[in-house]
């Protein structure tokens, strides 16, 4: 079958397609025909080496697909089911093999697309706003790249809790998506030299509860600069960059602050948890609370072009590696 491979870490170039064996499934586990595979940040620290996967591997974390063979054991699906997986790396390809416990059954109304672009980004906003920092009616809060695929569904979601939205973006373009998701007030941060400031001055001159920082390095001083005291900094992700090492003293000078840096994976550790934030997810998705926009769609051939595209902030939405596809048009975009 046909899958990408990383053999070295390093930039997009890495990524290189290749014939490989079929999976075969072992105890517990599920081969999955891979429909459509989510393209995420999470993609690029791994191929970039940050999380230190054995080599070679085939990246790509979020995938959506049929079962088509169980190993000894299986009892959570069988052949034929549609499902959905986040966290396990193996998704570029035309088919991979998941433990069968980690693999969420797809309603009906949800079409493999709609999962491979929700599922993992879904989640991580459930998580972020009902865990890390429970939103609460009437909270302002940051959300910084409130236009990439993430931003656009924490927008959504804490403006359904009753939370007013700044969000930070790249353009005037972007700036317009994010308004439309629910966000009160936008930032271009490349127009402005004090960012925190400008978060403070939209706030009546206070600083802000909580901060949701999917940047990192770039946005880390001006994120725990626009906190009021005893105010919450959630950095769940790095697109610029790893933060630097700083001294935790800064928080108190700060007012107290507190700094979460939580991961996915502890917050579906067992499955209960894992098929409970899904089904909400799924029916934020079916009441219309979330809208999944798809921006991208890329051959395997093309999932170099798809991590330049990302990491260049060229995109809005969410962009998906279609391993059955030819090489397609880029930027034909399908909302559910």
């Amino acid at each position: 079958m046909r899958a990408i491979q990383v053999y070295g870490v390093g930039g997009p170039e890495v990524l290189q397609e290749a014939e490989v064996d079929q999976p075969r499934p072992g105890p517990g586990e599920a081969v999955v025909e891979v429909a459509a595979s989510g393209v995420n940040f999470l993609d690029v620290y791994h191929r970039e080496g940050r999380y230190g996967l054995p080599l070679p591997f085939t990246p790509g974390a979020e995938g959506a697909g049929t079962v088509v063979e169980v190993g000894p054991g299986v009892t959570d699906v069988a052949v034929g089911d549609r499902v959905g997986w986040v966290e396990i790396p193996g998704t570029y390809a035309e088919r991979a093999v998941v433990d069968s416990s980690r693999l969420v059954p797809l309603p009906d109304d949800i079409g493999f697309e709609t999962a491979a672009a929700v599922l993992l980004q879904g989640m991580t906003a459930h998580y972020l706003v009902k865990d890390a920092y429970p939103v609460q009616g009437g909270d302002t809060v940051l959300v910084h790249a409130a236009a990439g695929g993430m931003g656009l569904l924490l927008t959504q979601l804490i403006t359904r809790l009753g939370g007013r939205v700044i969000g930070t973006t790249s353009t005037t373009a972007k700036a317009e998506l994010a308004k439309r998701a629910g966000a009160a007030e936008v930032i271009l941060s490349s127009a402005v030299d004090d960012l925190a400031a400008e978060v403070r001055r939209l706030n009546g001159g206070q600083g802000l509860p909580v901060v949701f920082d999917g940047v990192g390095a770039h946005t880390f001083d001006a994120s725990l600069a626009s906190l009021r005291a005893r105010g919450h900094l959630v950095l769940f992700g790095a697109a610029s960059g790893a933060v630097p090492p700083f001294d935790p003293i800064r928080l108190a000078h700060g007012g107290s602050l507190t700094l979460i840096r939580p991961s996915l994976g502890d917050f579906i550790a067992d499955r209960s948890e894992l098929l409970r934030r899904a089904a909400d997810v799924f029916e934020w998705v079916r009441s219309k609370a979330l809208e999944v926009t798809v921006t991208g769609r890329y051959a395997l051939s093309e999932a170099a072009q798809a991590h330049r595209d990302l990491e260049a902030r060229r995109t809005t939405g969410k962009l998906l590696v279609v391993p059955g596809a030819a090489a397609l048009g880029r930027r034909e975009e399908t909302r559910s």
